[in-house]
C-alpha cells in the first residue's frame, strides 16, 4: 500500500469522499445515512476491509451495543453487546484509547461476540478499534476487520479511522440525545396508553343490574373479533364508554382509538374529516391532511351519531367498510387501511333505512353486531352504585370533603325518571358536590327537577301525618347509618334522649341492628 500522506493521487481520491462525509454531517443527516458515507470512505481507501462497525455506549445502562454496521447480518449485529471494559470493544469504550490487533487469532481478549469470523478467518484478519469521543467523553467506538498486514500500514489505517471517528462524534452525540428523548416519549406514550386501557376496561363500567350483565356478556363475545358493532341507545347511556371498552378489550388495543362525532361536523366537511384531503382540494386546503380513517389504521374508529351523515358520505363510508380503501378529497391515490368500525346512534336507524333517509346496505354492514344500551330507568338498581362512584370521582377532582348522600337525597335520586340517563346523573352529582358545605349531599342540593313531585313524576300521595311520619323515618335511618347502629350516638345527633330514640325506633318499626357493621366485614 502506498503512503497516503506522500501520494497526491491518494489525496485527490480521498478528499471528495471526506467532503461528502462532512456535508452529510453538516446537513444533520440521519446517523444511518452518515454511516453509509463513512463506510464508502473506508472501503474505497481500505479495499481489504471485511466489516465496519459503529458501536454506541448506552448512557443509562453503560452497555456498548452495535448501532450500525456493514458486513454483518442482523443476527450478528444483535449479538454485539459488551460491558465497559469487556473484550477489545469494551476496553476501547472504557479507556478512550485505540487498539490495533494484527492477527485476531493471537489475541485472547478478542471475544468474537458477534460470531461473524470463522476460525479460519481469525488467522487472517486484523482488527482496529478507535474511540468516538468529544473532549474526554467517550460516546462509542468505530472498528473494522481487514486483511492482516504490516504494523506500519495498520498504523496508517488507524489514523484514517480516527479522523473519521472524530468527524462522526457530533452526529453520534445528537443520535444518543434523540434516542434518549425518543425512549422517554415511547415510555410516556406506553404509560398513558396503559392508563387509558385500565380506565376503559369493561370491568370499569359501573353497574350490576341484569341489563348491564347482559351488556358485559355481549362485549366479551364481540370484543376479540373484527366485526363492526352498532351501539344503539338513548343519549347519555354510555355508548362512547362501551366503544372504548370494546377497543381496549380487543387485539387492537395497542393501536389508535379514534373518535368522531358525526353530528358535530358540517355536512360539507364530513367527507374530508373522514378521509382527509390533498393540498389545493378546496379553498383553505394549504397542505395535505390525513383523515380519521388514516389515523385509525391498525386500530378502531368510533363513529358517534352515524345516522347524521348525508347519503353521499354514507356511500363512501360503505366502500371504506367493505373494501378497506378510499381516496382523499381532491386526490386520485387509493389508500388502504385496516380499521375496525364501531358506530353509534340514538335514533331509530332501522326505520330511517326503511324510509330511505339512511342507506340500507350501510345499515346492514354496520349492524353486523348491534348492541342495545339500557336506559338508566331500566337499571334502577345501579343508580346508587353510579351515584357513589360519581361522588368519589368528583370529590377527588374538586377537592371536596363530600363522602355520602343523605337518605332523602337517595330517595329523590331513586324516584326520578332520568331522561338524560347516566350523563344526567353525573352532572347532578357534580353540581351537588359543589353546593354541599358539610360533607353530605342533601335533597336540597339536587336540581329543582328532582325536588318537585310534579316535574319529576313522583307526586306524593298521602295525608300530612303520613308524610311527617315518612320524614321522621328518613331522619332516624340517616342518623343510625351515620352512627353505624349506635342508638346513643344517633339520639345525640338528633337532639333527643335515648329513651325517646328507643320509642321512635320501635314505633317506626326500624331495626337498628341492621345498621351495625357485620362481624368480619
Amino acid at each position: 500500500m502506498r503512503n497516503r500522506a506522500a501520494d497526491p493521487s491518494v489525496c485527490s481520491c480521498v478528499l471528495p469522499l471526506f467532503y461528502e462525509l462532512a456535508r452529510a454531517i453538516a446537513n444533520d443527516r440521519d446517523i444511518h445515512e452518515i454511516m453509509s458515507v463513512a463506510v464508502k470512505v473506508i472501503i474505497d481507501n481500505l479495499p481489504d476491509t471485511k466489516s465496519v462497525v459503529l458501536s454506541v455506549i448506552d448512557g443509562k445502562t453503560g452497555s456498548v451495543f452495535i448501532e450500525n454496521s456493514w458486513g454483518l447480518s442482523d443476527e450478528e449485529r444483535a449479538r454485539g453487546v459488551y460491558r465497559l471494559g469487556e473484550g477489545i470493544t469494551g476496553r476501547v469504550a472504557q479507556s478512550g484509547e485505540s487498539v490495533i490487533i494484527r492477527r485476531i487469532a493471537d489475541e485472547p481478549e478478542f471475544l468474537n461476540r458477534t460470531r461473524s469470523r470463522s476460525d479460519q478467518d481469525r488467522g487472517k484478519l486484523a482488527f482496529i478499534c478507535v474511540p468516538i469521543k468529544i473532549g474526554y467523553e467517550v460516546l462509542g467506538t468505530l472498528s473494522i476487520d481487514l486483511t492482516s498486514r504490516e504494523d506500519s500500514l495498520l498504523v496508517e489505517d488507524r489514523e484514517m479511522l480516527t479522523i473519521i471517528a472524530t468527524m462522526l462524534a457530533q452526529s453520534v452525540l445528537l443520535y444518543r440525545a434523540r434516542s434518549v428523548e425518543n425512549s422517554e416519549l415511547r415510555a410516556e406514550n406506553r404509560r398513558l396508553h396503559d392508563e387509558l386501557a385500565e380506565l376503559h376496561r369493561p370491568e370499569n363500567i359501573v353497574g350490576n343490574s341484569r341489563p348491564m350483565k347482559n351488556l358485559y356478556s355481549l362485549i366479551g363475545k364481540v370484543a376479540g373479533t373484527r366485526a363492526p358493532v352498532l351501539l344503539l341507545g338513548e343519549s347519555g347511556t354510555g355508548k362512547e364508554l362501551v366503544a372504548s371498552a370494546l377497543h381496549y378489550a380487543s387485539p387492537r388495543e395497542g393501536g389508535p382509538f379514534v373518535r368522531l362525532n358525526c353530528a358535530a361536523i358540517p355536512e360539507s366537511l364530513a367527507e374530508s374529516e373522514l378521509f382527509g384531503y390533498e393540498k389545493g382540494a378546496f379553498t383553505g386546503a394549504d397542505k395535505r391532511r390525513a383523515g380519521r380513517f388514516e389515523e385509525a389504521d391498525g386500530g378502531t374508529i368510533f363513529l358517534d351519531e352515524v345516522g347524521e351523515l348525508s347519503l353521499p358520505v354514507q356511500a363512501k363510508l360503505l366502500r371504506a367498510l367493505q373494501e378497506g380503501e378510499f381516496e382523499r378529497v381532491g386526490g386520485s391515490e387509493t389508500l388502504r387501511v385496516d380499521v375496525r368500525v364501531i358506530a353509534a346512534t340514538n335514533r331509530d336507524i332501522a326505520a330511517r333505512a326503511r324510509e330511505g333517509a339512511f342507506r340500507e346496505d350501510l345499515y346492514y354492514r354496520l349492524a353486523v353486531f348491534p348492541i342495545q344500551l339500557p336506559p338508566l330507568r331500566e337499571r334502577s338498581s345501579d343508580i346508587l352504585l353510579l351515584a357513589d362512584y360519581f361522588v368519589e370521582k368528583y370529590a377527588k377532582k374538586l377537592g371536596s370533603s363530600v363522602r355520602r348522600i343523605s337518605t332523602p337525597a337517595i330517595d329523590a335520586l331513586m324516584a326520578y325518571h332520568w331522561p338524560g340517563n347516566v350523563r344526567e346523573l353525573e352532572n347532578v352529582i357534580e353540581r351537588a358536590i359543589i353546593l354541599s358545605d358539610d360533607g353530605v349531599i342533601h335533597a336540597y342540593h339536587l336540581p329543582p327537577s328532582l325536588q318537585s313531585p310534579e316535574s319529576s313524576g313522583t307526586k306524593y300521595r298521602g295525608s300530612l301525618e303520613e308524610r311527617l311520619a315518612a320524614v321522621e323515618i328518613e331522619l332516624i335511618v340517616d342518623a343510625l347509618k351515620a352512627s353505624r347502629g349506635n342508638m346513643a350516638e344517633a339520639a345525640r345527633s338528633l337532639g333527643i334522649s335515648e329513651r325517646v330514640m328507643a320509642l321512635r325506633v320501635k314505633s317506626c318499626g326500624i331495626d337498628f341492628r341492621l345498621f351495625r357493621p357485620k362481624i368480619g366485614a
